[in-house]
């Protein structure tokens, strides 16, 4: 009978619709940890399984072997490290730690939509009140990433590949308290709330730092893509004289994918001018190639040809605060300014924060990738990290003051037209 007085259908629908984001805040967020962690792990798994019989069509060792593999490679995207035959390797294949931090992202944000009915609302969040919403949901999200990575750990490890606990723990808490927290922090509400109270200059210098990086970051893979099609001879050549079946070379051409955002790491460190290095005292860079015996590895085919540089490369460093002259103004475009502070401030801040975003990246992208002078493959972190500030920095306060000046200049004409 309740069901007919009026408004009651309403209610219920009301009712249905807050049960969905007020569900147990801990298991949810424990079953999404451990989701977005299985997600990608499964993907390695199967991955390793088919590399194995792509090898040899499996005539050699068993899929458990290849579901080792498999993880292994999950643990390696986690920076766990690896010995092979008595070598180590570092070097963290950051497509596969892309994967992991998307699938953190996406269920991290379904975690926070389905706990966004807990704590305080907007108005009382506004007023002060505390809310650990966020804190107690990212913590348990953490806790069931983290449990499924010993266990992996535990299961994939050997004497003889040795794979680091810490830094897969470190890794794993970083991707967690990174992706996971902002990811459940804009699904659950959240990060709107927080965003509101903080100065409009403030969201303005974010907006630009994402932009200024990103575009270079789209700049430097460009870059990557265009020496290697030049070279591309070359790289088929490498493939050939690897030996390879088909099955041979899509497994090879895998796991080439797998460190692409390295190359572009290494391709934005070599445009900003300090370069980097493809084994101990090696340097590649606009104005110095010196490198000495390579690995067979396709993608170090995009390298430019050993010895002095053209004349034109040295002008490669002026892309850096070129692009984050043209992103600061596309994003001031977007959040006009008509004051020369707020527009500076904006920019230089934004450049700023994207150098030290892009120091970060390029110190987690080289490691040791075999014996002897191979232990060192990458840039140097700290002196991109230097060069990175400076022109990034440079770049978004010319584009932030450029876009300010032309914003003053068309608001002075509508108010001289509408005078008129």
């Amino acid at each position: 009978m309740t069901s007919l007085l009026p408004g009651s259908a309403s209610a219920v629908a009301e009712d249905r619709y807050d049960a969905r984001h007020r569900r147990p805040l801990v298991p949810v967020a424990v079953l999404g940890g451990g989701a977005a962690a299985l997600a990608t792990l499964l993907v390695c798994l199967a991955l390793g399984v088919v590399g194995w019989f792509l090898a040899d069509a499996g005539a050699h060792g068993t899929p458990r072997d290849g579901l080792r593999v498999g993880a292994l490679g999950w643990l390696l995207a986690h920076g766990s490290g690896i010995r092979v035959n008595g070598v180590a390797v570092t070097v963290v294949p950051l497509g596969l730690t892309a994967l992991a931090a998307w699938s953190v992202w996406r269920l991290g944000h379904r975690v926070g939509d389905s706990v966004s009915g807990h704590g305080p609302d907007a108005q009382r969040i506004a007023d002060g009140e505390r809310d650990w919403t966020v804190p107690a949901a990212t913590l348990a999200f953490t806790a069931g990433y983290v449990a499924v990575a010993l266990v992996t750990l535990r299961l994939a490890a050997t004497p003889e590949t040795a794979p680091s606990l810490s830094r897969v723990l470190l890794w794993s808490l970083l991707l967690c308290l990174t992706f996971g927290l902002a990811a459940i922090a804009v699904g659950s509400g959240r990060a709107a709330i927080w965003a509101a109270l903080l100065p409009p200059s403030a969201r303005a210098a974010g907006a630009t730092c994402l932009r200024v990086l990103g575009g270079y970051l789209a700049v430097a893979a460009i870059a990557f893509v265009a020496a290697l099609v030049v070279d591309f001879g070359t790289a088929v050549n490498v493939m050939s004289r690897l030996h390879t079946d088909a099955g041979d070379a899509t497994v090879y051409t895998a796991l080439s994918a797998t460190v692409l955002p390295n190359s572009a790491l290494f391709s934005a460190s070599y445009l900003l001018g300090p370069g980097f290095a493809v084994g101990a005292g090696t340097l590649v860079s606009p104005t110095l190639v010196q490198v000495g015996a390579l690995p067979m590895f396709p993608l170090l085919a995009a390298l430019p040809d050993n010895g002095p540089t053209p004349a034109w490369t040295a002008y490669l460093i002026g892309l850096a605060p070129l692009v984050a002259a043209l992103a600061a103004a596309r994003s001031q475009r977007r959040n006009p300014t008509l004051r020369w502070d707020e527009g500076a401030l904006r920019g230089c801040a934004g450049g700023v924060l994207a150098g030290l975003l892009l120091g970060l990246l390029a110190a987690v992208s080289g490691g040791a990738v075999g014996p002897g002078r191979m232990r060192v493959v990458g840039p140097e972190a700290f002196d991109v990290l230097v060069h990175a500030i400076t022109a990034f920095g440079i770049g978004g306060l010319a584009g932030g003051m450029l876009m300010t000046w032309w914003q003053r200049r068309a608001a002075r004409r509508a108010s001289l037209d509408s005078l008129a």
